[in-house]
């Protein structure tokens, strides 16, 4: 029994190891540890589909993770903090967007460098933004669209002649009348000669 009772505690210390671990792998794979490098905000009109802990990036390279999201009472408009690498310095005319992975992927944060010599400082604010795409909006305008096109050709197929009919051919005319013969000229009167037999 006791030794039964010693390999039950090793096995269960065991998984409790093994769980601690992919549970510290998860958070530090997830962007919700600790939040390193400076913080910066940009403000979104909405920020669909872009969690807490969403990858920030440069160039396609993960440089920071999305911190806190919040609404602006003023102005209605969703403010959205995130973390950037110490040692990278963005102008002030950098743009922020809400890009996709794909159509199965999640959003993430995307930052666009400017032309700008001054650099943001940390708790300053990007003002050049564009908001998420919404995938399912722009779907279902195009089925909408699509929807009305067909209706307008219907409605035209019924008000006009249906395709692939053949054309009426219009009844026949009336004969145009003849027109009048011109009436023949009348002959030249000829001139009265001396009449025959008789010398001049």
């Amino acid at each position: 029994m006791p030794r039964r009772s010693i390999a039950e505690v090793l096995t269960g210390a065991i998984v409790l190891v093994v769980a601690a671990g992919f549970l510290a792998y998860a958070i530090a794979h997830s962007g919700r540890g600790a939040a390193t490098g400076y913080t910066l905000y940009a403000r979104f009109d909405h920020v669909d589909g872009l969690p807490v802990g969403a990858d920030v990036r440069l160039a396609g390279v993960k440089v920071g993770s999305v911190t806190t999201q919040t609404i602006d009472p003023k102005t209605f408009l969703a403010t959205v903090s995130f973390t950037v690498r110490s040692g990278i310095r963005l102008p002030k005319d950098t743009s922020a967007s809400i890009t996709s992975e794909g159509l199965l992927g999640g959003n993430y944060l995307s930052l666009a460098p400017g032309g700008d010599e001054a650099m943001l400082e940390p708790g300053q604010t990007i003002t050049i933004t564009q908001s998420a795409v919404n995938l399912e909006e722009l779907l279902g305008k195009f089925i909408f669209s699509a929807s009305n096109l067909a209706s307008a050709g219907k409605g035209g197929a019924q008000d006009g002649q249906p395709a692939g009919s053949q054309a009426t051919p219009a009844p026949n005319a009336a004969p145009a009348p003849k027109a009048a013969p011109a009436p023949k000229a009348a002959p030249a009167p000829t001139p009265a000669g001396p009449p025959a037999g008789r010398s001049p």
